[in-house]
C-alpha cells in the first residue's frame, strides 16, 4: 500500500504525508506563508462580528 499523498494548502504541490516534515506544507516556505496570511488577517474562522461597544460610556453589564 502506498503512503497518502495530499496537496500543500499553498502550492497545491503534491507531497507523501509520511514523508514531509513540515506537513501538512511541502516546505518551511510555505508554513511561513499560510502562517503570514493569518496573522495579516488575509484568512480566518468565518463567524459573528464581535458586539460593538457602546459610544455613551454605559457598559451592558451596569443595566439590569
Amino acid at each position: 500500500m502506498s503512503p497518502p499523498r495530499v496537496k500543500c494548502p499553498t502550492c497545491q504541490r503534491e507531497l507523501d504525508w509520511q514523508h514531509a516534515p513540515q506537513r501538512p506544507f511541502c516546505s518551511e516556505r510555505c508554513r511561513l506563508i499560510d502562517l503570514g496570511a493569518w496573522l495579516t488577517e488575509q484568512r480566518g474562522i468565518p463567524g459573528d462580528a464581535p458586539m460593538a461597544e457602546p459610544d455613551d460610556g454605559s457598559h451592558p453589564e451596569d443595566n439590569p
